[in-house]
């Protein structure tokens, strides 16, 4: 594995992780009372199983990537949405940019590195 590659796969993991904290936020400001632990444990929940579904590298339903890019990209962009739904949304569009171009780089690291 290559220096850029290791780069992009740390960039990755934290941009799913910022995700998961973002949904959090999310779930527990956006809503009062009992309902705002549901949705900030739910939402969290949801994306983690979407992603072992699909994204994950042992994903249980592996996609094309395409469809894993879609996907990928599609929660990212759901979770900015989120951000900026709370009244954060110069976060949620750093997190964007973040997130996108570490999804971009690493399907394209992916694709040109050749195991040794």
């Amino acid at each position: 594995m290559s220096g850029l590659r290791g780069f992009v796969l740390t960039v990755r993991f934290l941009c799913e992780l910022a995700m998961l904290v973002a949904l959090a936020y999310w779930g527990l400001t956006a809503f009062d009372g009992a309902m705002s632990y549901v949705a900030g444990v739910g939402a969290p929940l949801i994306a983690i199983l979407v992603w072992a579904q699909f994204v994950a590298p042992k994903a249980r339903h592996p996609v094309s990537l395409p469809v894993r890019l879609a996907i990928e990209d599609g929660l990212f962009i759901a979770t900015t949405l989120a951000l900026n739904a709370v009244d954060r949304m110069g976060l949620g569009l750093v997190f964007l940019a973040a997130a996108l171009t570490s999804s971009s780089l690493n399907a394209w690291t992916e694709t040109t590195e050749r195991p040794s």
